[in-house]
């Protein structure tokens, strides 16, 4: 193979990696924690295991952010902000209605900040940072930036979001549902800000979109006491 070729390789994967890797992570965390639950471990311990699991996904991204170009500059226009905003308030709005027990794949108890009946401040804080601020980057990298664009072509850097073709829409959105335990409104949102990538052409849209939903959401859980939505 070429020089010039292999090098093309060489910054093909890493650029894939640097997408994958941390979304790797956050997910052999939740495992991580599933598994301990299930040998034994009172999940009163476990809550501590989320500020490693976000600490250690902020941490890669930290690392990685040479290789995410298209965030590089924060370039969106004001009525694409708007409409991502509006989205990501649509979006919570459906999730705490899509929850009939067919829309329900397994069951869970959630994340419980509350410590003697109490909700503990550094929890709760910990808990609504890392799933509005790090999570939304983390999962649209992975989601958006790099699995709808490779599922297009292997070259998937090359990709503008305009082309991404039906198939290359429909398999992340419904895997994107699979991943969390409400499947039909992940389902939904993942629709939701794959449309906003294509729409816009432009992955801080669907970052935002992301953001406002679980921003709002974690405050809603707050307010209600509803931990299963967390």
């Amino acid at each position: 193979m070429p020089a010039l070729a292999l090098l093309q390789r060489s910054v093909l994967v890493r650029a894939a990696l640097a997408r994958v890797l941390p979304f790797a992570v956050f997910i052999i965390f939740l495992v991580a924690t599933d598994l301990l639950a299930w040998l034994g471990v009172a999940r009163v311990t476990l809550r501590w295991l989320y500020p490693l699991q976000i600490g250690a996904v902020l941490a890669l991204l930290l690392v990685l952010w040479r290789q995410y170009d298209e965030l590089h500059h924060f370039n969106v226009p004001l009525p694409h902000l708007v409409i991502a905003a509006a989205t990501g308030i649509g979006v919570t709005m459906l999730w705490v209605l899509l929850d009939d027990s067919w829309m329900i794949a397994g069951s869970g108890p959630g994340y419980d900040p509350r410590v003697d009946g109490r909700i503990d401040p550094l929890l709760a804080a910990i808990r609504l940072a890392g799933a509005a601020l790090v999570v939304p980057i983390m999962e649209e990298l992975f989601w958006r930036s790099f699995l709808m664009r490779w599922i297009e072509d292997s070259e998937f850097r090359l990709v503008d979001p305009a082309r991404i073709g039906v198939k290359a829409f429909v398999i992340p959105t419904l895997l994107f549902g699979v991943e969390h335990h409400l499947w039909l409104a992940g389902v939904v949102a993942g629709a939701a800000y794959g449309w906003l990538y294509l729409r816009h052409r432009n992955l801080w849209s669907p970052v935002l979109g992301h953001a406002v939903t679980n921003g709002l959401l974690g405050i809603w859980v707050l307010a209600t006491g509803d931990w299963a939505f967390w």
